[in-house]
């Protein structure tokens, strides 16, 4: 399947109106969207309406959208150039607004390109460990992801004892065998929060505040190396950057947050 599939975002009669069922399966064990999935299916919703692929895509989170909810997507073509549009998509489950999200989207023809980020040297994902969780998955969007740590520590490790800041895991999406677009990146990017706890050494992670999404270049890849660079955290919220990487190396994209710090329960 394809990531609008995964998602379950279907376009109505409206080319302007699209809309999601909130499941488990693109939840959290918390019981709620996950703040990937709603950025992968608003990008969904703009390339679908503008017919042009994302240049970035910046998601504002406001509220909780649960499963049994029904998610409402409402894109607007604020510019349309000849080259690029600017948009926006206000995602919302009756008058509750659940996120918004402002995007350039578009092409340029030009010769000169250059990637200058390169790839951490890491095993394969064959020979990394499975990221294990303090919890059952079953169901959730955890249960739909498969994620191998490269560098980073298990929950028995997380004592208190800091470390550097960065966690590198290979993730990928079972599910979505025809390629890796920008949605799924949106959902694959979504990890500074798990990134907060490894940097603090803490059983902790957080909640999103925003997230944004920098396409780079699509290259088929199975898995995608996530680079996951915490700065700092400070006055109870974190902030950091992902790096995302195909296999052979190409960077794919960034993803840049900031979120409340919390401490896991039990």
């Amino acid at each position: 399947m394809d990531t609008r599939t995964f998602l379950g975002v279907q376009q109505s009669h409206n080319p302007f109106r699209w809309s999601m069922e909130v499941t488990p399966g693109i939840s959290t064990t918390g019981g709620f969207l996950f703040g990937g999935s709603g950025l992968g299916a608003a990008i969904t919703a703009l390339e679908g309406t503008s017919g042009r692929q994302t240049i970035w895509a910046t998601a504002q989170y406001l509220s909780y959208a649960k499963p049994g909810e029904i998610l409402d997507i409402d894109v607007t073509l604020a510019v349309e150039g000849h080259q690029m549009t600017q948009a926006r998509a206000v995602c919302h489950v009756g008058n509750r607004e659940i996120l918004t999200v402002n995007a350039a989207l578009g092409h340029r023809p030009f010769e000169v390109t250059g990637q200058f980020e390169q790839m951490p040297d890491v095993p394969p994902p064959s020979e990394c460990t499975a990221r294990a969780f303090r919890g059952p998955v079953d169901g959730t969007i955890n249960d739909r992801l498969e994620q191998r740590l490269a560098k980073g520590r298990d929950f028995d490790h997380l004592d208190g004892t800091p470390g550097d800041g960065q966690t590198l895991m290979w993730a990928r999406i079972p599910d979505v065998i025809e390629g890796v677009d920008a949605a799924a990146l949106a959902v694959l990017g979504d990890f500074v929060p798990m990134g907060v706890g490894q940097a603090l050494g803490v059983r902790g992670g957080g909640n999103s505040l925003d997230n944004t999404l920098r396409l780079v270049h699509l290259v088929p890849t199975e898995w995608v190396l996530l680079d996951i660079r915490v700065h700092a955290v400070e006055r109870g919220f974190g902030h950091g950057l992902v790096h995302m990487f195909a296999e052979d190396g190409t960077l794919l994209a960034t993803a840049s947050q900031s979120c409340i710090v919390r401490f896991w329960k039990g």
